[in-house]
């Protein structure tokens, strides 16, 4: 089967912080024409910044403007399972091909809570669901040995990992070489090729918001069976990644590096970091050095 590539799309803000629509559907007609399909609501894309309704307004215009050209899978996940499971059905009326559920943040929950609150969407609604696991922000972790459980849920399609660790994302690829049709999604940028020939289905990628043709470059070139050209590209985004992360916070720079290239995509909603003359300056020699400017 096919690799596949989503970018974990941002959000547009104007100026006082409302969502720009029209921005948004641009940065989803830049993505769909690289290659890629569309991930929204989730953590590059302000998902805990924005209301309940302005989830379900965002997913129903990307899912317009994408029109049936490429696959969009949506974030529903919340701290109470009781949100959660309303946004899902929600998505799951709006017509989308995934609901992603991250895992709960600041309620603490062990791997039974994980078990109940998974399930309980899962249970729920026709779409497919995929766990999100980013222990890092949310400060519960899908154990490997939960995901195989979950796995066996008619209605658990496979997992978001994006955890950073690759010895995390190896025990989850492992559980989807045991469950036929739990799909592993790699979360972090500098493992895009290496979880493609170690069975992944393919990636969600935040870093693909700047450089979407490198990221759809990766994945068409493996899927061609051209390993050198995939690596080829992967070296590029892997680099870009680490000078570009050496400044901060992952998704606070994705988003200012884009608007540095692009400002109608603006900026997040506070209390994100505020615009620093200094960081803007070595951010645009960041992509002027790989030709993003």
């Amino acid at each position: 089967m096919a690799k596949e590539a989503f970018v974990a799309l941002v959000t547009c803000f104007s100026d006082n912080e409302e969502i720009d629509y029209a921005a948004t559907r641009a940065q989803v007609r830049r993505q769909v024409e690289a290659g890629n399909n569309i991930m929204c609501a989730g953590t590059n894309g302000d998902f805990s910044a924005l209301t309940f309704e302005e989830k379900v307004k965002l997913t129903g215009a990307v899912v317009d403007e994408v029109a049936g050209r490429a696959r969009v899978i949506v974030n529903a996940g919340m701290p109470a399972t009781f949100e959660t499971l309303k946004l899902a059905r929600e998505f799951d009326r709006i017509g989308v091909d995934g609901i992603a559920v991250i895992t709960p943040f600041f309620i603490q929950a062990t791997q039974d809570g994980l078990v109940r609150h998974f399930s309980t969407v899962a249970d729920a609604v026709k779409t497919p669901v995929y766990l999100y696991d980013i222990p890092a922000r949310t400060q519960n972790h899908i154990e490997p040995a939960t995901a195989k459980a979950l796995a066996a849920h008619g209605n658990i399609a496979g997992i978001k990992d994006s955890g950073g660790a690759q010895e995390t994302l190896e025990a989850y690829l492992g559980v989807g070489r045991e469950v036929p049709g739990f799909a592993v999604y790699s979360g972090p940028d500098h493992l895009v090729h290496w979880s493609l020939q170690n069975g992944a289905a393919g990636c969600i990628s935040g870093l693909g918001n700047v450089m979407p043709k490198v990221l759809a470059g990766i994945i068409a070139a493996f899927n061609a069976g051209d390993e050198a050209e995939a690596a080829r590209q992967q070296a590029i985004f892997g680099a870009f990644r680490k000078d570009l992360y050496a400044l901060g916070y992952p998704p606070a720079l994705v988003k200012r590096a884009l608007f540095l290239m692009d400002p109608s995509v603006g900026a997040s909603r506070q209390p994100a970091l505020l615009p620093d003359p200094a960081q803007d300056e070595k951010i645009r020699a960041i992509l002027a050095a790989y030709g993003l400017t």
